[in-house]
């Protein structure tokens, strides 16, 4: 079962150092991202993120995650 949810304001590390966000998909099955097939299930679920500074959405896996504040 998925950890976080859609609209969950999350933040990860990025080339470009701590990076924060807001949930907008959650993946438990396989999907194509960026050209490349990401696997997903409900036990090990991942997550399109969308920065808060950019338009950039990134997909990461929950591990990679840690959840703040509203």
């Amino acid at each position: 079962m998925a950890k976080y949810s859609k609209g969950d304001r999350v933040s990860w590390n990025s080339e470009a150092g701590r990076v924060s966000g807001r949930i907008v998909k959650v993946h438990e099955t396989d999907f194509d991202y960026k050209g490349h097939r990401r696997r997903a299930s409900k036990e090990e679920p991942q997550y399109e993120i969308e920065s808060e500074k950019t338009d950039h959405v990134a997909a990461h896996k929950e591990d990679a995650l840690t959840k703040l504040g509203k």
